[in-house]
């Protein structure tokens, strides 16, 4: 692929994002295939070393910031005639609130998810407690002399201690599939944006 066709497919790749970020970038991956030429590659190798054009695009949308590609996308294009303004103010009360109505669940259902992990983490710093509440538990119970119960408590403490270091790997792998998908989500929202800008 020559420099032209690739910066062709990489401008429509970049086509929903701000136009100064898409500007910028083909400017960049531009100088670093010159640089690259300058070094003595050919032109189709310069090309091919920068990678596929989807995973470019997918990389310059991940570091778009997503206010950035909202206020692009809200800010109006044109003037509004009054037309238009009457019909957004009369149709105010069904948008309006089937908006704020998703939005809610939206927002409700990513509240839970974090509440769940914060739940998660809960339960492990109650199982630790737990567990060196019996240890010293048992430690009491063996001073005063009472070693069967002593022991019951520390036996106790130790099977708590296990749990907790299980429940210590689960609670990371839940927060890290919890960020990845809070990732992957942002991810989702942003392309939605870039689609039905370059679509407009």
């Amino acid at each position: 692929m020559h420099k032209e066709e690739f910066l062709a497919q990489l401008r429509r790749g970049l086509s929903g994002l701000p136009q100064d970020d898409a500007e910028e970038r083909l400017t960049f991956y531009s100088e670093m295939i010159d640089d690259r030429m300058e070094e003595g590659c050919s032109e189709e190798e310069a090309v091919r070393g920068m990678g596929p054009v989807e995973e470019l695009v997918s990389h310059s949308i991940e570091e778009t910031p997503l206010t950035k590609l909202v206020k692009e996308r809200i800010a109006p294009k044109k003037k509004l005639s009054a037309w238009e303004i009457v019909c957004l103010v009369l149709g105010a009360p069904v948008w309006l609130s089937l908006l704020v109505a998703v939005l809610g669940v939206v927002v409700a259902l990513y509240v839970s998810l974090w509440a769940v992990l914060i739940s998660l983490w809960a339960v492990f710093a109650s199982v630790v407690g737990g567990a060196l509440g019996a240890v010293v538990a048992g430690g009491l119970f063996a001073l005063r002399g009472n070693g069967l119960t002593g022991t019951a408590m520390l036996g106790a403490g130790i099977a708590c201690a296990g749990l907790a270091i299980l429940a210590f790997f689960g609670c990371k792998v839940a927060t890290k599939g919890t960020l990845w998908l809070t990732k992957k989500m942002e991810f989702w929202i942003k392309t939605c944006f870039v689609k039905k800008e370059g679509v407009a």
